[in-house]
């Protein structure tokens, strides 16, 4: 099967407080953003990789990624369904037709193990919809009202915390991003987008460490996590 990737990278990313997008603070020496795209640059099994940023952003573009070549630049939208529909649409421009697979991935998502990209599309081989990685959850969960009270403890048991990458038919999911912007309805994931036209996506287990940069301690976190992949020789 035929897969690209879009990673929405427009963010200004304002719950990290940082003076800059958080895709462009260091990791090991350099920007989130390099490390995201160079390890998906870097995996035969994608075609292409569109990165929708930011109009105003001068930075993209000026880095030093392993394999610039492999990356197609394009303006991203206001929210991430406006960035993730700009990158489909610039995949189509560039022959990407609707049973392609389109593999949707956070910026900010810098340890994406290559193996668990692996599994995912062979899991997905054969299947209508598509799926995403996702982590079973472990704690204990409550339910807390505005005042931060508990209102109730929720069962764990087939809980899961949504990752990226999210992968869907390139066609259904561009159907299913517009049928919800012009619902007025603000998907926070490609997932939710595929769930509001009924249908259900598959959830293959990835690696934990597979983390989303949010705040400034995930930054630290990240930094051991990553040392960690590399003594295990995990990046590839």
């Amino acid at each position: 099967m035929r897969c690209h990737a879009v990673v929405p990278a427009a963010g200004a990313g304002k719950r990290f407080g940082a003076g800059i997008p958080k895709q462009y603070l260091l990791l090991a020496g350099r920007s989130i953003q390099q490390h995201t795209l160079d390890r998906l640059s870097a995996m035969p099994e994608l075609a292409s990789v569109a990165v929708a940023v930011a109009p105003d952003d001068e930075l993209a573009t000026g880095l030093a990624y392993a394999q610039p070549e492999r990356l197609r630049f394009v303006a991203g939208g206001r929210e991430r369904m406006d960035s993730v529909l700009a990158g489909i649409e610039a995949l189509r421009a560039a022959g990407a037709v609707d049973d392609d697979w389109v593999l949707v991935h956070d910026v900010a998502r810098p340890l994406l193990r290559p193996a668990d990209v692996r599994l995912l599309l062979t899991t997905l081989d054969g299947q209508a919809v598509g799926g995403l990685l996702a982590s079973p959850v472990r704690d204990t969960m409550k339910r807390g009202d505005a005042s931060g009270l508990v209102l109730d403890t929720v069962p764990r048991e087939q809980l899961w915390h949504a990752l990226t990458p999210q992968v869907f038919r390139l066609g259904l999911l561009r159907d299913a991003l517009l049928q919800a912007r012009a619902a007025g309805v603000l998907v926070t994931d490609e997932a939710a987008a595929i769930e509001r036209m009924g249908l259900r996506p598959l959830l293959v287990a990835g690696a934990a460490d597979n983390i989303k940069i949010t705040f400034p301690d995930d930054l630290a976190l990240a930094e051991a996590l990553l040392q960690a992949q590399l003594r295990a020789g995990v990046t590839t």
